[in-house]
């Protein structure tokens, strides 16, 4: 028997739909290798694709992956048998990305950039094994404002994330369908439908002794918080406008898709 949706749960399916719809991306039968890390982002977008497929009227098939960092050995058991639990198939694999990220083998990089570059190749290695047509992120409106801001003070670019990326000649599509609903409706609509949520355990996401965040990205999510948090409508100009400026970057390439190599 299924459950009646509530408010916020509905407006993240219809929200993803429409994205998904605009981009034109899906197609009968699609296979989407949904990256799940373990927290809420990914736990509901995993949800709404679920929720999206019940509608769509052809079919397309979910796969399910996760790669462990290796900071939680167990994790990836976890997450296994929840999507066991849905009846989805999947990879899930732990790794040593993460210490090693954080080891004297890393002396170029932040630990940030090289285990999520590491997981990432990895990502598009188990698309390729099994034949996915679309890798699932699930990146939202917050996380677009702090990749556009980190681009623009660290790296000087103007620059955020797209709705759809298109890679290796356009055999792989990766999508964010949850790139405008902000993370507050994503945690709300977790507890509605009583998703699991692991705790991260990736040493970067915690705080120092004065409080302050240790990673570069969870400082840039303090400073935007200290910009706009007390002000809806300014922070609702600032969604908007990159909201805007990634449809406009979207609309700039063939397809509607940001092409890269």
């Amino acid at each position: 028997m299924r459950h009646r949706l509530n408010f916020v749960q509905k407006n993240c399916v219809a929200s993803a739909g429409k994205l998904l719809h605009q981009s034109g991306t899906l197609f009968a039968g699609a296979r989407i290798g949904v990256a799940v890390s373990g927290g809420v982002d990914s736990a509901v977008l995993l949800e709404v694709l679920r929720q999206r497929q019940r509608i769509l009227p052809f079919p397309i098939e979910l796969l399910c992956f996760h790669i462990n960092p290796g900071f939680d050995f167990e994790l990836h058991l976890k997450l296994r048998d929840w999507a066991a639990s849905l009846g989805l198939a999947g990879v899930f694999e732990r790794t040593e990305f993460g210490p090693r990220a954080f080891s004297e083998e890393n002396r170029s990089n932040s630990p940030c950039f090289l285990c999520s570059s590491w997981r990432r190749t990895r990502l598009f290695d188990l698309c390729r094994q099994y034949g996915c047509t679309h890798l699932a992120l699930g990146h939202h409106a917050d996380d677009q404002a702090v990749t556009f801001f980190m681009n623009l003070f660290d790296n000087g670019r103007v620059d955020g994330l797209a709705p759809v990326e298109s890679f290796f000649q356009g055999r792989l599509q990766v999508i964010r369908p949850l790139l405008w609903l902000e993370k507050s409706q994503l945690r709300r609509a977790a507890r509605a439908w009583g998703l699991p949520v692991f705790e991260n355990p990736c040493p970067a996401s915690k705080e120092d002794a004065q409080g302050l965040a240790l990673s570069n990205r969870a400082r840039t999510t303090q400073w935007i918080r200290e910009q706009v948090g007390g002000d809806p409508a300014r922070k609702a100009n600032v969604y908007n406008a990159l909201r805007r400026h990634a449809l406009a970057r979207g609309a700039r390439m063939p397809g509607g898709v940001v092409e890269e190599s």
